[in-house]
């Protein structure tokens, strides 16, 4: 896909949903590691350093909460070294999503899972101290155990239990399946199986109206929406199990992005806006 002006805004109604009135949606940014511009999206400049983010975002909802995604965990020096040398990045830990909730006061018990947006190691590291079920679908599970990098999480979700969700026939946002977790449309999975095989992006309506599309590495920073411009050919090949595939699902969240707010999992300003937890610590108090 060359550079090219934004596909047309989504036309058709938003899909309905039915959140409660005290769902909410928290940032947990567990570090960073370092990589170039040039490396995350076509035309992007080798002298641009970038700190892609590791963050885990909770989602609080009556029915249970979920982590999407892990972030960093406590072994994440045998994480990275795990890694093709190529791949190993100067990193940054500022504290795992477990001591990120246990210094907030949060309640374990609320916690249901962690929706993984797929199984790469930065998405799943800090696995390692939630000893809550993993939820996700057969096909990230298939690819998990297969690919060489899925051995982070073959190694951090032993002894886990594993939620295996299954995707309707239901399309959502032009994406051609999806999962409702709570049943009232707050919070959607939709397939978009490209950059692993069962990656997904996680859809999030709350009740004030505002709408979040989590995508994980459908895009690795904002600009590759933006654009919309994929990755540099080298990265789609070392990275991506379907370029096409990602290719498409791109281009779907880029007629998404002025409706709701698009979070590609590694872009720390995508962040801005989605309070921390010490915000819900002060709320609970209050």
């Amino acid at each position: 896909m060359k550079k090219r002006s934004t596909p047309p805004v989504w036309q058709a109604p938003l899909p309905e949903a039915t959140p409660p009135s005290d769902m909410a949606v928290y940032q947990l940014p567990t570090g960073s590691y370092e990589t170039r511009a040039s490396f995350a999206f076509k035309g992007g400049s080798f002298r641009d350093k970038r700190s892609f983010a590791a963050t885990a975002i909770l989602i609080t909802h009556p029915g249970g909460d979920f982590l999407v995604d892990a972030g960093f965990g406590a072994g994440i020096a045998a994480h990275v070294h795990a890694q093709p040398w190529f791949a190993r990045s100067p990193y940054q830990a500022t504290g795992t999503a477990s001591e990120q909730l246990d210094a907030s006061g949060y309640d374990r018990r609320r916690l249901r899972g962690v929706l993984i947006t797929h199984s790469h190691w930065d998405h799943v590291s800090g696995l390692d101290q939630l000893q809550v079920p993993i939820w996700t679908n057969a096909g990230e599970l298939r690819y998990a155990a297969q690919a060489r990098d899925g051995n982070v999480f073959r190694t951090v979700s032993e002894g886990h239990d594993i939620h295996e969700y299954e995707f309707g026939s239901a399309p959502y946002l032009g994406f051609p399946s999806s999962y409702d977790v709570h049943g009232d449309g707050s919070v959607i999975v939709a397939l978009a199986g490209g950059h692993t095989t069962g990656s997904v992006i996680v859809f999030v309506t709350l009740p004030t109206g505002k709408r979040y599309a989590f995508i994980g590495d459908v895009a690795w920073q904002l600009e590759g929406v933006r654009q919309p411009a994929e990755r540099p050919l080298l990265m789609r090949k070392l990275a991506d199990v379907d370029p096409g595939q990602v290719r498409e699902d791109l281009l779907r969240v880029a007629s998404l992005a002025g409706l709701m707010q698009v979070v590609p999992a590694h872009d720390l300003t995508a962040y801005e806006g989605i309070p921390g937890l010490a915000a819900r610590a002060a709320s609970s108090v209050s």
